[in-house]
């Protein structure tokens, strides 16, 4: 490693508490922007589905597997979008998608099928004009950045790094309040926790 690359520890934790606290700021401005009565009405959907399946790519994706992993928790029907043991979506389904552009090809192409075979689609982006949006039943918008922003007016965050911790967030939020009317006890959800690991 050459001299440039190298740093003492004090320098490096420094950074690291710098940056931790950069990004709980950001979390916390965002916070703030956010329209809950606007993400509130993708509960309505998510508790008089049939079933609910998740899409999103990328890091988005993978804040939406833990979604569905506490959807699961509660004890609701849940798929993600792509794994071997989704079936097909139908009629009385939700499609929950997230994409900050709104544009990704494979999770717009979801929704136009999900629309087709007649379920609804809710979304979570940075934006509420997309096509993405055109089939979405509703959506909430995340006023993040989008991850081909490379400024840092939005978030000094790389890419989409903001929009895809308010997922995370916000579906560890649309958890809490449904549990909240649930008022299933701590105890009877852990029985739902995987235990072949």
């Amino acid at each position: 490693m050459d001299d440039t690359m190298q740093t003492n520890g004090k320098d490096l934790a420094a950074s690291l508490q710098a940056n931790v606290a950069l990004i709980l700021e950001e979390n916390r401005k965002l916070a703030d922007k956010i329209q809950y009565s606007e993400v509130a009405k993708i509960i309505p959907h998510i508790q008089s589905a049939e079933r609910i399946f998740l899409v999103g790519a990328g890091r988005s994706g993978l804040a939406l597997h833990s979604a569905a992993m506490r959807l699961m928790h509660l004890g609701l029907s849940v798929f993600v979008v792509g794994e071997t043991t989704t079936p097909a979506i139908r009629e009385g389904d939700l499609l929950l998608a997230a994409s900050g552009s709104g544009t990704t090809s494979s999770i717009v192409k979801a929704a136009e099928k999900a629309v087709s075979a007649g379920a609804k689609v809710v979304a979570l982006s940075t934006t509420a004009t997309s096509p993405l949006a055109t089939l979405a039943a509703h959506v909430a918008v995340v006023p993040a950045a989008q991850k081909q922003d490379h400024g840092t007016a939005v978030s000094e965050q790389y890419a989409g790094s903001l929009f895809e911790q308010a997922i995370l967030l916000l579906t560890d939020a649309i958890f809490q309040t449904l549990w909240g009317l649930d008022k299933t006890p701590a105890e009877e959800l852990w029985k739902r926790h995987a235990n072949l690991e």
